[in-house]
């Protein structure tokens, strides 16, 4: 768990306000990235601890903190998916069961016990549930009866990427609270911070979202197709769909898809609004482009992208996969 991001602490102190009457259920929504869960993980904290500060953070000294710090609370449960615990990432490394991408139904119902017990401190009970809308459809049932019928002093922390794909059963059972996207200039100063290079631009690539940002630009992941691809889509008439294909198909589907998909965005943008949000420092072209575009072809693009963005994870042919979106891509300047 990290310490509050810079772009944080106004956020905090409205959050703050709701230590005076907190609901059963909270939910903790914004764009991925952000630091919505590091918030969360902060707040809980700061609940549990015995002498928070005039501001609400945890002192990090009683017993309560140190219990937090080492995963061992017991007035906390955190729920993620496998995917997100280091320990099942490391089973799936050395060969063995793939972890899941969802929190099961045995995952909740294994909170029965909990959320009945008397607080082992005597102050609040805590779940923190992230992300809430990898729950699948058994484990929101279950759930449900625990939000319907709350103990005392007992709370869910939901946090959520996609709040429109959590059932409006939980949505009304929970108090929302918006997680603003950091304004650029906090963002980019971060990332600088942090020694990413060129910050501007990884910042812009990733919808401003600082964290995503970071472990791109730390990764690389995907950082070699994306420049290959860039190099090829900003000039549409020397354009190789198969030879591009071909080069591609060692890469990732999802990264691929997601590029074109910005890139796309801000062909739309440029063409509809004069502005452009993932490439400002391809401005230039993409405004010289959308002059030979039409905006209902775009957004059939669009959609084309879209579709294929749901089956990138297992296409029958990645080469033939990309070679069907990248002659589309052509298509749109031929005429």
């Amino acid at each position: 768990m990290n310490k509050l991001y810079p772009w944080q602490h106004i956020t905090w102190q409205a959050l703050q306000e709701l230590r005076k009457r907190l609901p059963n259920g909270l939910l903790l929504k914004g764009a991925q990235g952000i630091g919505k869960l590091d918030l969360a993980m902060n707040f809980a904290r700061s609940l549990l601890c015995e002498h928070p500060g005039n501001k609400g953070y945890a002192c990090l000294a009683c017993s309560s903190c140190h219990w937090f710090e080492q995963g061992s609370h017991p007035d906390f449960r955190l729920i993620q998916p496998g995917i997100l615990n280091s320990a099942d990432e490391s089973e799936a490394r050395s060969g063995g069961k793939k972890p899941s991408r969802e929190i099961s139904v045995e995952q909740i119902r294994d909170l029965a016990q909990f959320a009945n017990l008397s607080s082992h401190c005597g102050r609040y009970r805590i779940v923190l549930i992230h992300p809430a809308e990898t729950m699948n459809t058994n484990a929101v049932n279950s759930l449900l009866k625990t939000l319907e019928e709350p103990t005392a002093n007992l709370l869910f922390l939901l946090v959520a990427h996609k709040p429109q794909l959590l059932l409006p059963t939980i949505l009304s059972r929970c108090l929302s609270f918006g997680i603003p996207t950091p304004a650029p200039a906090d963002g980019i100063a971060w990332l600088s911070a942090q020694g990413v290079k060129s910050p501007s631009q990884a910042l812009a690539q990733t919808g401003y979202a600082p964290l995503q940002a970071l472990q791109w630009a730390e990764s690389g992941k995907g950082a070699d197709e994306r420049n290959i691809l860039l190099e090829n889509i900003r000039q549409p008439a020397h354009l190789d769909p198969l030879s591009l294909a071909d080069t591609l198909q060692r890469g990732i589907p999802v990264h691929i898809i997601h590029c074109l998909q910005q890139w796309c965005h801000d062909l739309t943008s440029a063409k509809l609004a004069g502005q452009v949000r993932y490439f400002p420092d391809e401005s230039a072209a993409i405004h010289k482009l959308v002059s030979s575009v039409s905006t209902n072809n775009l957004l059939k693009y669009q959609n084309e992208l879209l579709t294929a963005r749901r089956a990138a994870s297992h296409p029958l042919n990645q080469k033939l996969f990309l070679e069907s979106l990248l002659l589309s891509y052509r298509r749109l300047f031929a005429g």
